[in-house]
């Protein structure tokens, strides 16, 4: 049976894709990429004869791309960023392959919010400051509503994807106090990755001014900043 790999390809540093993931690259004779997502230098990194950029493919235009290679015998990987599983869309993928007989295996990547936490040198989870993290996103082109106002009671690290453009939506939908403090990490892992750091009532302004308006995540919460506030772990007691 014909297989395809859905590969994540790590946060955008080309030594972040898991081993697993470059072997599997380094080995493809099609490799199907998600654009601009993707580190152009893990793309090259591949003697794939046949590369393909899947921004502005449809959904039928993906899967027939995949499944006649496939059928052809060529070892065919979909390299994805970040981590599949998170705002990868590879479900409807995977059901049209799997309706066509084609095997697949997920191999899964860093997500970019592990990159933005080693960049911000603090844990999503962190004792007596947040022991839950949740993962959203704002209401969109995709999405018809959005639940961050209810989340953000809840008094946990949030992070939230694909919220740059709509960050001052965002930070007024937030009904926590407005001095959490608040991280918005550009290209994690990236040559160019910068960070802006401040307050639900300070961030769009910051990130304005440092010119992020795009690709980035933004993290809120007290494991931001911590200044003390956590609890010594258990492990070194």
């Amino acid at each position: 049976m014909e297989k395809i790999y859905f590969v994540g390809a790590g946060p955008g540093d080309p030594g972040l894709i898991t081993v697993k993931g470059m072997e599997l690259l380094k080995s493809a004779d099609v490799l199907i990429y998600a654009g601009s997502l993707v580190n152009p230098e893990l793309v090259n990194m591949s003697p794939a004869p046949l590369k393909m950029d899947s921004w502005g493919m449809s959904l039928e235009e993906l899967v027939s791309a995949m499944e006649s290679n496939a059928r052809a015998g060529k070892l065919v990987i979909r390299l994805h960023s970040g981590d599949p599983s998170l705002y990868g869309a590879i479900v409807e993928q995977i059901a049209e392959l799997k309706r066509k007989d084609i095997e697949v295996e997920v191999v899964p990547g860093v997500s970019s919010m592990f990159a933005a936490a080693s960049a911000l040198q603090t844990q999503l989870t962190l004792r007596g400051v947040s022991e839950s993290v949740i993962i959203t996103r704002p209401a969109g082109a995709t999405l018809k509503e959005d639940n961050i106002r209810e989340f953000s009671r809840c008094g946990k690290t949030m992070v939230i994807f694909l919220g740059t453009e709509k960050m001052e939506d965002v930070m007024s939908k937030l009904e926590c106090p407005k001095e959490t403090p608040v991280a918005v990490v550009y290209h994690a892992s990236w040559p160019d990755q910068k960070i802006v750091k401040g307050t639900v009532a300070d961030i769009c302004r910051k990130s304005k001014e440092a010119g992020i308006e795009r690709t980035a995540l933004i993290i809120i919460g007290g494991i931001v900043d911590p200044s003390g506030s956590y609890e010594r772990s258990l492990l070194y007691s």
